[in-house]
């Protein structure tokens, strides 16, 4: 992958104009090319200070259904970076604010809401209810988030970090490591990597939370790309040149006791980053609980705080290429 400088042509960027984001499976390599090169035009120019008009006199919907700090904030610091406006439901299933509460459908929510926005972020506890969306957004729709399905924004901003981190995604070993079976973000960067020329992936996991079958199948079958299971970390962190985290999802299992088996399996520590290879990098989508130990964050190549950084830029990115505003 060489180096990004400017905008993409204009020809690339008319194919976002309109579309929704909900998964990456549907996006191509030079589509995830195009985000990132927009994603880079971007971050040069808050790198500089610059005010931005793009997204002036536009509206996004900050629709989050489900508790966030990084995606949400990230989305609507990025529209307002961008020179636009932002409207907002925040809720918890504790505290409800929107007329989901009432019954209202999400499909007829969000008929409604096409009438005060131009774009639509959305998260949902609900897995597969990006299709819903879909179905009923007539303004373009990114996906923040569905359940335990997918969470494509997540996976662009990650991708991005390793491309600013390593220079490129072509020619690495990775190790996808944790709850690989309810974590939304594991599935989405496994779809973005298979696109890529990879050494080989590692999904290095408790064997409760191993990554669902149908994942690992749909890859091997559509891009060949080289999986190996294991339920080892330290053998992912020996093998890897880019070691990719998560936490266990609590909030997904079916019982406590499922949790408490696995929550203290997969823990990285300073042992761990003694048998790195040289220049390996650790990325986490965060919020970490307990599985990187704080003395970690020390290492050069612990990047999971930069890595958050980058979701302003490759929000930003979305936000313009859906509504086609990159000016």
């Amino acid at each position: 992958m060489s180096s990004f400088t400017g905008k993409p042509s204009q020809e690339k960027m008319a194919a976002f104009c309109g579309k929704n984001i909900l998964d990456i499976s549907s996006l191509s390599r030079e589509q995830l090319e195009t985000i990132m090169q927009t994603a880079a035009y971007y971050d040069a120019k808050l790198e500089k200070h610059e005010l931005l008009h793009d997204m002036e006199g536009k509206i996004m919907a900050s629709l989050f259904f489900e508790p966030s700090t990084r995606t949400r904030l990230s989305f609507e610091s990025a529209m307002q970076r961008l020179g636009g406006k932002v409207i907002t439901v925040t809720e918890t299933p504790t505290m409800q604010t929107s007329s989901t509460a009432k019954g209202e459908t999400m499909y007829d929510a969000i008929r409604v809401i096409n009438y005060y926005c131009d774009v639509i972020a959305c998260r949902s506890p609900i897995k597969g209810v990006r299709l819903e969306i879909d179905r009923a957004a007539t303004v373009p729709y990114i996906n923040g988030g569905d359940g335990s399905g997918e969470h494509p924004t997540q996976a662009l901003l990650d991708i991005y970090s390793i491309y600013k981190e390593k220079g490129g995604l072509d020619g690495w070993t990775y190790a996808i490591c944790g709850d690989l079976k309810y974590g939304r973000a594991p599935h989405s960067l496994l779809d973005a990597l298979a696109k890529f020329k990879v050494k080989k992936i590692i999904l290095a996991s408790p064997k409760e939370l191993r990554m669902p079958e149908e994942n690992i199948a749909k890859i091997k079958a559509d891009m060949g790309v080289e999986i190996e299971e294991c339920f080892d970390l330290d053998y992912a962190a020996k093998n890897a040149d880019v070691i990719y985290m998560t936490r266990v999802q609590r909030e997904r299992f079916s019982s406590q006791e499922e949790y408490e088996r696995n929550k203290n399996l997969f823990i990285m520590t300073k042992r761990h980053v003694d048998m790195f290879v040289k220049d390996a990098i650790v990325l986490h989508p965060l919020p970490r609980v307990n599985e990187i130990a704080v003395e970690v964050d020390d290492y050069p190549g612990a990047a999971y705080f930069r890595q958050a950084g980058n979701g302003l830029p490759t929000r930003m990115a979305l936000l313009a290429l859906v509504t086609g505003s990159v000016k």
